[in-house]
């Protein structure tokens, strides 16, 4: 599984970024996928999960911290997903390197990491 991901950039406190990410490959046996961040000097924490296969598919989970200003959403395609994360009311400690990962249902599981995209936020 390929993870790519975009649409990190700079903002000012109060406004809205959307991330991508795409997944190509063995996208088959994915069953979610997360948003995790990474602030400086700071470890990376899991922002928002969605179950991509199984009974629960579409179901969202967030971090406190993001609840009601953050929206997780996919597309599925032929041979690809696409994840979003949709940011709004960006606070300046969302900055972050905001990463993409997928999990799957092989054994031994598989997990797989996007390079990451900058997201700063700053007046």
């Amino acid at each position: 599984v390929h993870l790519v991901e975009s649409g990190g950039g700079l903002v000012q406190p109060g406004e809205s970024l959307r991330l991508s990410c795409a997944a190509s490959g063995d996208i088959f046996g994915i069953k979610s996928m997360d948003w995790y961040r990474q602030a400086p000097g700071k470890g990376r924490e899991v922002v928002a999960e969605i179950t991509i296969d199984g009974p629960a598919n579409g179901s969202v989970k967030y971090a406190d911290s993001v609840k009601g200003r953050f929206t997780i959403s996919r597309d599925n395609a032929k041979n690809t997903i696409t994840m979003y994360l949709q940011m709004n009311s960006l606070k300046p400690e969302d900055t972050a390197v905001y990463y993409c990962h997928a999990g799957d249902n092989y054994f031994p599981p598989g997990n797989y990491w996007g390079q990451g995209t900058q997201v700063t936020v700053s007046s």
